[in-house]
Order: structure tokens, then sequence, then C-alpha cells
């Protein structure tokens, strides 16, 4: 939804499982939906800690609630940063290619948990 315009983001929902119905032949739109939400979440993340004059990049657990919204934030920056046709179509596409583990928005999962790991030997200044 962009700035609380509710009734438009119902209908490019609803434009978006009727895409999904339309393409898709496995399963329903809403176990689709919610499969690529699930493949999306992060499960861990680099967040910057200034310790001693320095900053560091900190690998830490996400909690749930913030897995889910990042899931949902990468999922629309996707598709919204995609050229062709409406909005809703591009969403339908973004979440289609989660489901089936691939796009743009399951790259930018990857690359959070690529740079966790690469600062994993930073992650004894998360108690700090």
């Amino acid at each position: 939804m962009k700035k609380g315009k509710k009734s438009v983001a119902r209908r490019i929902f609803a434009d978006v499982m009727k895409e999904i119905q339309k393409k898709s032949t496995e399963g329903t739109p809403t176990a689709m939906f919610e499969k690529a939400i699930e493949n999306v979440k992060p499960s861990m993340e680099v967040r910057p800690k200034r310790i001693g004059g320095a900053v560091y990049q900190i690998p830490m657990e996400v909690k749930p609630g913030r897995r889910t919204m990042l899931a949902f934030r990468w999922i629309l920056d996707a598709a919204r940063n995609g050229k062709g046709g409406p909005v809703a179509n591009r969403i339908a596409k973004e979440l289609m290619e989660a489901a089936a583990e691939t796009g743009i928005a399951i790259k930018k999962k990857e690359d959070t948990h690529k740079m966790a790991a690469a600062n994993k030997a930073f992650a004894h200044y998360a108690k700090y």
C-alpha cells in the first residue's frame, strides 16, 4: 500500500491472485502466495554496530515479524523495479518465481545470507 490507498492495494492483490490462477497449474493462488513468502523470508541479516570507533557488520538472527515484513518488501520492490505490464502482472510473476525459488527477491535473500556468513567473525560483538 502506498500513501494509505487500501482500496487500490486490495484491487491489485485481487488481480494478482487472478493472474496466478490463470498462469499457474500447481495448487491454489493462496498456497503459492504462502509458499513464495516462506521461500523469501530471511533467517539471518547483518546490522551495523559501532564499537571502539569502528563500525562492524554484525550477523544477527531476524525476528519473525521482521522476516515477513522483509519478504513482502523485497517481493514488492522487485516487482516495482521490473519493466513492462501492469503492476499486478509483475507482482504475480515475482510471486511465481519466488515460489519456484528463483527471481530477484530470492537473490536478495541469498545475498543477505552470504553477507551474514562472510561477517561471522564479528558475531561475538553481538552481545555489546
